[in-house]
């Protein structure tokens, strides 16, 4: 479902999305995953990897729904790294 946004806050949130994306990290995980995908569709076939996507804490391909938020698990309690700080 796309963002209710405003023309400004559309080209701003482009802006940011595009350099999130392009961080030497981030393209060194796109790079990695479409290694793992090309290598699925050729032991697998192109059919067996539609709708799926590589989780890097199971290791494995599942099911883009069962991919996201943590095996319902939920995302804040996913990484360390998203605990805030104590005043």
């Amino acid at each position: 479902m796309a963002y209710k946004l405003s023309a400004k806050a559309k080209a701003a949130k482009r802006k940011r999305d595009l350099a999130a994306a392009m961080t030497p990290e981030r393209r060194k995980k796109k790079a990695d995953n479409q290694r793992k995908r090309r290598a699925a569709i050729k032991k697998y076939g192109v059919s067996w990897l539609k709708g799926k996507d590589y989780d890097h804490d199971d290791k494995r391909f599942e099911s883009v729904k069962a991919n996201r938020g943590n095996d319902g698990n939920g995302t804040k309690k996913e990484s360390k790294k998203t605990k805030r700080k104590k005043k």
